[in-house]
């Protein structure tokens, strides 16, 4: 049984021109972009990425402890898929940082208009939670937290291969790791699911908000993190590893996939169409640019990419249990995202569409890192979790 990922000289190559293709795009970037527009978009469009990738990575942390508390089993047999993807984590998180730190105290008001709140009524009411020092000290607290939880359940988790006869061991550490995935839950609820997408995201149209802008950045990154467990363990079924995985697993991956890109299209109606309803001037200046502005057709185009085709792919029982198709969604679908991050971003701040070559360019700069930081983390352990006591669930799993 091949249960020692060894790291392909193809998928290594990959790995670094991606990466390359990212560098050289930033390269490019900094010297191309000039006065005030350049600049603005030369940052919106590293804000775009790194916030995105950050977060679907971070949704395999999410996937782990949200499974632990359920009692899940059929996961483990491919467990080791989400906690290679999510030390990920502390990387973009770093990088992340960075990119609010230049944006912040680099005098970037074009990106977050609240740096200078004088004179604007709107921004100095919310000045309180909207300066640089919240903001910051906010910031490095949530992935400070994200960073050390995902780290702690990494660590827990490769804990258990040594444990073989230490029964108690093994009880106590189940029992360690459903109480931290418990507190990751609560830390994720309270950044996540409410203030991080806020601050990072929503901020850039101070004037605006939505109660429902977390939930729908929420649904928007976990489907595209569930999509990306599911390539990198298509990928490893492919080259003959994971062989408690079968099309039963992936079934439930592709339904997964199915029922979140449902449930981030309720979101998406859900507030566009009570804006559109009450039409109100401070609500629907949000949409203004982006129905009726330069950005209609990536509008509407991210509504076909993320709802229509995973509603008429993955309605069949027999799609959610190919490979091939389920691949082939799950990249469309981490693209589609990012297109719905592209649109969340551009509009406040470039204001025009812009063919997006250095928008795509480092979003393909962050897929090589992300590969390259996978794979090096499911070679550093065997791909199935030992001593777990449900990998039996997970190698008779029947849906």
């Amino acid at each position: 049984m091949k249960d020692q990922f060894v790291v392909p000289a193809r998928l290594k190559t990959t790995s670094f021109v991606l990466l390359g293709i990212g560098l050289l795009t930033l390269l490019i970037g900094l010297f191309a972009f000039h006065g005030e527009h350049g600049s603005t978009r030369f940052w919106a469009g590293l804000l775009q990425n790194s916030t995105f990738f950050l977060m679907v990575v971070l949704a395999s942390t999410f996937f782990i402890a949200a499974t632990t508390l359920a009692h899940g089993g059929w996961q483990i047999g491919f467990r080791r898929v989400p906690e290679a993807i999510s030390m990920a984590v502390p990387v973009l998180g770093a990088i992340v940082l960075v990119v609010l730190a230049f944006l912040i105290f680099g005098n970037k008001g074009h990106i977050y208009h609240w740096i200078h709140p004088e004179g604007d009524r709107i921004l100095e009411f919310k000045s309180p939670f909207l300066n640089p020092t919240f903001i910051s000290i906010a910031s490095v607290i949530t992935i400070g937290a994200w960073t050390l939880l995902t780290l702690k359940l990494r660590r827990m988790s490769l804990q258990q291969d040594t444990m073989k006869f230490d029964h108690e061991g093994r009880k106590k550490l189940i029992w360690n790791g459903t109480v931290w995935c418990a507190g990751f839950i609560v830390v994720y609820a309270l950044t996540m699911g409410s203030t991080t997408p806020w601050i990072w995201l929503m901020s850039i149209d101070a004037h605006w908000f939505s109660t429902m802008y977390s939930w729908y950045t929420f649904a928007s990154t976990w489907v595209s993190g569930l999509s990306l467990i599911a390539l990198f363990v298509i990928y490893l079924k492919g080259n003959g590893y994971l062989p408690w995985v079968n099309e039963e697993h992936l079934h439930d991956l592709g339904k997964f996939m199915f029922a979140f890109s449902i449930f981030w299209t309720y979101l998406w109606f859900s507030q566009y169409m009570l804006i559109w309803y009450a039409n109100m001037p401070e609500e629907t200046v949000y949409f203004q640019p982006r129905v009726w502005g330069p950005f209609r057709p990536i509008f509407f185009l991210n509504l076909i990419i993320n709802f229509i085709a995973p509603l008429l792919i993955f309605m069949k029982r027999s799609t959610k249990r190919n490979y091939t198709l389920v691949a082939v969604m799950a990249g469309v679908i981490i693209f589609g995202h990012w297109l719905d991050f592209f649109q969340m971003v551009m509009p406040a701040t470039v204001k025009e569409l812009n063919f997006p070559w250095f928008e795509l360019g480092i979003g393909l700069g962050f897929v090589g890192l992300i590969i390259w930081i996978t794979a090096h983390q499911l070679a550093k352990a065997p791909l199935t979790p030992k001593n777990h006591p449900y990998l039996k669930e997970s190698i008779i799993h029947h849906t």
